[in-house]
């Protein structure tokens, strides 16, 4: 499916884009993980090898995207790793006391929604060739 043309926005190649589908498919397949596994979210999606995957093909090909509606996507699944760690890493910190452990848990909770929520939300947008916010 070729994606339509946005004012100002280059058009985007199909490979290009069947690899953003690959790469919000791999960061999917973390959250599955996650889900089925005795692991958070966070922790299946920061530490798994399919998002360790999908960040680093993000990097390989963003330049590519640059221009088009896929940059935005690009940016989007690379911010989402990145705060996915840090979160990971606030709530790691926290988990080492007995007190911040109640704090914990509910920060990896937290943070496996919006993991969910992004990546839904991204490969909904990329499925209708549309950009996804700057944030």
């Amino acid at each position: 499916m070729s994606a339509p043309e946005q004012p100002g926005l280059a058009v985007a190649d199909e490979g290009l884009i069947a690899w953003t589908h690959v790469i919000y498919g791999l960061h999917a397949a973390s959250v599955v993980i996650g889900i089925t596994s005795a692991a958070f979210i966070v922790t299946a999606f920061v530490f798994g090898v399919p998002s360790i995957v999908a960040v680093i093909l993000n990097y390989l090909k963003r330049a590519e995207a640059r221009g088009t509606f896929l940059e935005s996507h690009f940016r989007w699944q690379i911010r989402t790793f990145w705060f996915t760690l840090l979160w990971c890493a606030i709530g790691g910190l926290l988990f080492a006391t007995l007190v911040g452990a109640l704090v914990a848990i509910p920060i990896f909770l937290a943070a496996g929604v919006w993991v969910v929520y992004r990546v839904v939300r991204g490969w909904l947008a990329l499925k209708d060739g549309k950009p996804v916010p700057i944030s």
